[in-house]
């Protein structure tokens, strides 16, 4: 028989927020009124009803100068230009792939768009048009770059640096794209032995850091060796600390992962999701962050 784990109820400590002091949000749900002054002008997530500016989405409140919006806590992603996104091949079709980016719509990546095998840069041919499944098929993952946004929001990608391209071993978490913190660069090795690449789409793929970067390659060749346990571990150790960031709500930073993970260490994997454990993890986590900002 497979064991069972009971717990008995305990009072939950209160968990405080995570911005620093003077820096809390405005929250606002469905129908709240944001303001009643008539100088601001309505963004995203927001109408205007007797004179009021009213939130049509639940969402933090942003203001730029006289501009107001409201960001979704909870939305599908909404490319813009530079954006590194992780995504997975859906369908091959003529001069490109189809790809699911947790957008409205499916994300391209063109042909032209892409290093060929060996970096080499040349016209693309009829040939590299019938090859297209040996370079990517349907279930590869990738990772990209956002190179422009069509008229009706759908995303165009690339890969033609060699740091994107196809995605080998590793273990993939979707979360929501608001708690993927924005920052001057999305791939990050941890010191723990692993690496991560944090889509701003939501998707973030944890991996064994490479010895060697392979830079000739073009993106599109996948080291198959079996993964060590030890680096396993460490992926799944990482994967719990930031299925456990997401349920209470923290920013994904390298930083916030890497304090959650070193939280963790006292604790089994498989513990990392037990509630009590999680809390224990979160607050040492959080205080570090906190003293870090102050």
């Amino acid at each position: 028989m497979a064991a069972v784990t009971m717990r008995l109820p305990v009072a939950r400590r209160p968990l405080g927020s995570s911005a620093p002091r003077g820096a809390e949000k405005h929250l606002v749900a469905p129908g709240d009124t944001i303001t009643t002054d008539t100088g601001y002008m309505r963004g995203h997530g927001t109408y205007v009803e007797d004179d009021k500016l009213i939130a049509s989405v639940a969402g933090v409140v942003e203001r730029v100068n006289k501009l107001v919006c409201v960001r979704a806590l909870k939305a599908r992603y909404n490319g813009e230009v530079g954006d590194i996104v992780v995504g997975r091949i859906t369908e091959v079709q003529q001069k490109r792939w189809k790809v699911e980016t947790n957008s409205r719509l499916d994300s391209v990546l063109l042909l032209s768009s892409i290093n060929l095998p060996g970096g080499e840069l040349r016209r693309r041919s009829a040939e590299d048009e019938l090859a297209m499944r040996d370079y990517l098929q349907e279930g590869d993952l990738i990772s990209a770059e956002v190179q422009s946004i069509f008229s009706d929001g759908a995303v165009s990608l690339h890969t033609r640096s060699l740091k994107y391209g196809k995605l080998a071993q590793g273990v993939l978490v979707q979360v929501s794209p608001s708690l993927v913190k924005r920052q001057k660069t999305h791939f990050h090795d941890l010191p723990c032995g692993a690496s991560v690449i944090l889509g701003n789409n939501g998707f973030i793929w944890i991996y064994p850091t490479p010895e060697q970067k392979e830079e000739e390659a073009g993106g599109f060749t996948t080291n198959l060796e079996p993964v060590p346990l030890s680096d396993r571990e460490v992926i799944s150790r990482l994967r719990n600390c930031i299925v456990a960031l997401v349920t209470h709500k923290m920013m994904l930073f390298d930083t916030s992962i890497l304090y959650c993970y070193e939280a963790s260490l006292p604790h089994q994997i498989k513990d990392i999701l037990k509630p009590e454990v999680m809390e224990e993890i979160i607050l040492e986590a959080r205080q570090r962050l906190l003293d870090l900002q102050g």
